[in-house]
């Protein structure tokens, strides 16, 4: 095959070493080739007029406003010549193929494919469906039965009323009623029960016709969607099972295999899949990748214009661990304890509670893959104790401890009962305009890339964060917040998100760009003693809040 997507770099790139290792994609900073690959990348967005799409950059442009996520992959061909090639994740204009970029691993979008064949007998199906449902003859059918019900409902209801009005006369005419007036009575009521049953009889016979003759219609259409279902999950099925990856050993593995017959949605149509499998159909060696955000961010996540973003890991991951097999990569941070050599301060202490100073990556209780923590140190040499609330891994301040159960519960009772007052400090990547106030932006996890967190209003954990603005200099801003809330990463996510203070923490690597540290810290916590029950106030301030440590 031709590699005519092959890319050769236009600058001198001969000065700059080859990594050592391939990129570990979910977690990296790119590598000066990748950067110079995606620049010119970003060049030719700029640029280009091979398409038109929309990435919201543009306020006249009209349309949907959909950004994007593009990859750069520098590979090495058999000639040992250094180049590289372009990706984009999903569809672009409407369309899987574009003359600069790689081709999506299976195109379902082919007029002559498997899939595209499948679902014009899908469409034929929901065709089908559509006009039964919409057939003069079952609407009314629909409608019969709807009338049939009422009138029916109308009638013995006011037949029942009939009867229990009549009861209530008798019963006051037999107080001086002769034999005979009363054996009519007997007769009367007995009259107007069998009329009741007679006339039940009726409707539901009337009631039994009606829906028979609306059976017609709806059994025909339960079974074609029935079928419809049905054939659709075969499809699903093959489309997975044809849906399949390559790795450096041209060895082909399914997404049915891949994830055990059950992909998330949009599997395998993320940059990086394409761009490696590319690589292997052509012979290519992979050098290193990256991947940037291209146009306005979405309503839920935090994406920023021409920012490089890891890999998501519940798509992609299980699918890059198969195409990666063989290929050394760098070493996976996330085994890598980052507490290795800190200290924990203690910054309080008495025979019932501990307060620490946790620094920044430094995980509060242990994770899958790193044991040490604030937890597991503090138990080290006080075997009961038990951390009452958590910081995340990279930020760094004040954490409370009971030194036993009874300690415990009642400082953990203050955190469940929002009765303990917080005060975080942050250094934010660029100008807060406004003075204060409060964010109201409900969280819940990326299911598809764990453990990021993104602003969802149907399903959405309620969050909101009070704060203030304390000063503002070289483009960025120093705030103090007020978590009224406790959620993952809400006040990573509040001040990163567009609806939100709209400027990321200095140093998220998750929502903002990466930096020595994140500049959060939990400065000040007030709370009741488990044992005195007094208010008490616990500070411990941080340098990266004083104006000459910027």
């Amino acid at each position: 095959m031709s590699n005519t997507l092959f890319q050769a770099f236009t600058t001198n790139i001969g000065t700059i070493p080859l990594p050592d290792a391939f990129t570990f994609p979910f977690y990296y900073e790119p590598h000066e080739l990748s950067r110079i690959a995606a620049n010119k990348l970003q060049n030719y967005l700029e640029t280009q007029t091979d398409f038109e799409h929309n990435f919201g950059l543009d306020e006249k442009q009209k349309g949907l406003e959909i950004g994007k996520m593009f990859g750069v992959l520098v590979v090495q061909n058999q000639n040992g010549e250094i180049g590289h090639l372009w990706a984009f994740s999903g569809k672009l204009a409407e369309s899987n193929h574009h003359s600069k970029f790689v081709p999506t691993v299976y195109d379902m979008l082919d007029d002559s494919g498997y899939f595209k064949k499948e679902e014009i007998i899908l469409n034929q199906y929901n065709a089908e469906i559509e006009a039964l449902e919409q057939n003069h003859d079952y609407l009314s059918a629909i409608k019969h039965l709807e009338q049939t019900k009422l009138q029916a409902e109308k009638e013995i209801t006011a037949q029942k009323e009939q009867i229990k009005r009549g009861k209530k006369d008798r019963a006051e005419k037999r107080q001086t009623a002769t034999p005979k007036q009363l054996e009519q009575f007997n007769k009367e009521s007995q009259d107007e029960g069998i009329f009741l049953k007679k006339m039940t009889q009726y409707w539901n016979y009337k009631l039994e016709d009606a829906k028979q003759n609306l059976e017609q219609f709806t059994n025909k259409i339960n079974q074609l969607k029935e079928e419809r279902k049905e054939k659709s999950a075969a499809l699903q099925q093959q489309l997975f099972t044809e849906y399949a990856f390559l790795n450096k050993n041209k060895e082909l593995k399914s997404l049915a295999e891949i994830f055990n017959g059950n992909p998330p949605a949009g599997s395998g149509e993320c940059a990086a899949p394409k761009l490696l499998h590319y690589a292997f159909q052509h012979d290519l060696k992979p050098i290193c990748m990256a991947e940037f955000w291209w146009g306005k961010s979405p309503k839920s996540e935090v994406r920023k214009h021409q920012q490089f973003y890891p890999a998501c890991m519940g798509k992609c991951e299980p699918i890059l661990k198969h195409m990666l097999k063989g290929i050394e990569t760098d070493k996976n941070p996330f085994e890598i304890n980052s507490a290795n050599g800190k200290e924990l301060e203690i910054v309080f202490e008495d025979e019932h509670m501990i307060a620490v100073n946790k620094p920044a990556e430094f995980l509060s209780v242990p994770g899958k893959l790193i044991t040490d923590s604030v937890q597991t140190r503090i138990q080290s040499k006080y075997p009961n104790a038990m951390i009452v609330h958590r910081l995340d891994m990279s930020t760094s301040g004040i954490i409370l401890l009971g030194k036993n159960v009874e300690s415990y519960k009642y400082l953990q009772a203050q955190f469940i009962k929002r009765k303990v007052k917080k005060r975080y400090v942050a250094l934010l990547d660029g100008v807060v305009p406004v003075k204060e106030g409060t964010i109201e932006l409900p969280l819940r996890v990326d299911l598809d890339n764990r453990p990021t967190q993104i602003v969802c209003f149907e399903h959405g954990k309620p969050a909101k964060t009070e704060w203030k603005t304390i000063e503002i200099r070289n483009n960025q801003t120093l705030v103090q917040f007020y978590p009224i809330t406790g959620r993952t990463h809400q006040l990573r996510v509040h001040a990163a998100h567009h609806l939100g203070l709209n400027c990321p923490i200095v140093g998220d690597d998750l929502y903002g760009t990466k930096a020595n540290r994140l500049h959060l810290h939990a400065e000040s916590i007030t709370f009741k003693h488990p044992f005195s029950k007094e208010a008490m106030t616990i500070q411990v301030e941080i340098d990266f809040k004083k104006p000459n440590a910027w």
